[in-house]
């Protein structure tokens, strides 16, 4: 039955892909999904109040993503942190997604920030300590550490010498190698000129003197800076065993399929809605056909594109969208009212593109929603 959208009519597809876990590991590239939170929709709270998260419904969706396969990066962008999650709310979402990846045998890195400074100017020192906290915090989680870019630290920092400090201090610090995250300003702008300096190949020479100085204790580098160019620069020129995971969510088939120099493995924020046919898309690449990974992924860029498009730091709102319609979850309510922060005809056209590839386990499911969303907040045309 037609739907029609803001964009016009649309016959929803009837039936999905089969996406059926195999329990087949994933074998040629190591794929972390960063991965959303589910908010409580009946908490009485305000934008400015503390995140009230459903606990069930956010280790359930974790359950989902590992039963694939995928490894979960957790407390990361795609979970509000900054945006609605505060750190008390990230400690806890570590310490419980931790304790049920040790329950399920799953896969887990944790974002390590400094999120839980007070605003205004922070000194080296304090951001060094802020850093600290939250690692001890990881690491004690059992999980691995994902040492993200800091607001705080961008704030401080006068230059790239402080940042060759602040690092080589945390990397003294890590217990286990740990996963370096340079999150590029269009995700956040109070990240802009991160690592010393706004000439991108200057802060990439001060990224990759990090590395360089401390490779024992770098497992990788996740890159989001929607620049499949710069990317790929930057993996030929990293340490002996030290993995790129790209953060493109632009370019990503290419980069993890990648070339007869190297390839990127996977962290990204479209791995939430595209995690099980992401999964196999990798099984599929395990046997060495390429051409089928491409032909299986290459579709879903067009939606990963329209959800990350500018502002690219709403894309949560798309994200959680898609969970609800694919039936993760019951209700479209985010952290701090986030779920305001995307357009109807944006949302429309996400369904009409995700309903397309075939991603709704329950298309009928799927399109009821849709349609309670238009009639309540388009009403009838």
């Amino acid at each position: 039955m037609t739907i029609h959208l803001p964009q016009g009519p649309y016959e929803p597809r009837a039936t999905p892909l089969d996406l059926t876990p195999t329990g087949t590991p994933l074998a040629s590239r190591t794929v972390f999904s960063a991965a959303h939170v589910v908010a409580d929709p009946y908490a009485d709270t305000t934008p400015d109040s503390p995140a009230a998260v459903d606990w069930d419904a956010t280790l359930a969706f974790r359950r989902h993503l590992w039963l694939h396969g995928l490894g979960v990066a957790e407390a990361m962008d795609t979970a509000q942190r900054g945006m609605g999650l505060d750190w008390a709310g990230a400690e806890e979402l570590i310490r419980r997604s931790a304790a049920e990846a040790r329950s399920v045998g799953g896969r887990i890195a944790c974002g390590v920030g400094t999120d839980q400074l007070p605003p205004g100017p922070a000194t080296l020192a304090e951001v060094r300590a802020a850093y600290e906290e939250q690692l001890a915090v990881v690491e004690e989680s059992g999980a691995q550490a994902i040492l993200m870019a800091s607001r705080a630290l961008a704030a401080a920092a006068k230059g790239p010498q402080d940042y060759l400090d602040t690092y080589a201090h945390l990397l003294r610090q890590a217990t286990e190698p740990v996963v370096l995250h340079w999150l590029g300003p269009m995700f956040d702008p109070a990240l802009e000129g991160y690592w010393g300096s706004t000439n991108l190949d200057l802060a990439t020479d001060t990224f990759l003197q990090v590395i360089a100085e401390h490779p024992d204790k770098v497992d990788g580098i996740k890159m989001s800076l929607l620049d499949a160019d710069r990317e790929i620069d930057v993996r030929r020129r990293l340490p002996s065993g030290v993995r790129c995971y790209t953060g493109d969510d632009f370019n990503y088939p290419e980069l993890i399929a990648g070339d007869d120099r190297g390839f990127s493995h996977a962290l990204l924020g479209i791995f939430d809605p595209l995690g099980p046919l992401a999964a196999h898309a990798v099984r599929v690449l395990d046997t060495g056909d390429t051409k089928g990974f491409r032909e299986l992924l290459d579709p879903t860029v067009e939606l990963s594109r329209h959800l990350f498009r500018a502002p690219t730091r709403f894309y949560k709102t798309g994200v959680v969208f898609l969970a609800w319609l694919a039936g993760h979850q019951d209700h479209f309510t985010m952290v701090g009212g986030l779920q305001s922060a995307r357009s109807l005809p944006h949302l429309a056209k996400a369904y009409e593109l995700a309903d397309g590839l075939g991603l709704f386990p329950d298309p009928d499911l799927a399109e009821s929603r849709m349609r309670a969303l238009l009639t309540v907040n388009g009403g009838t045309r």
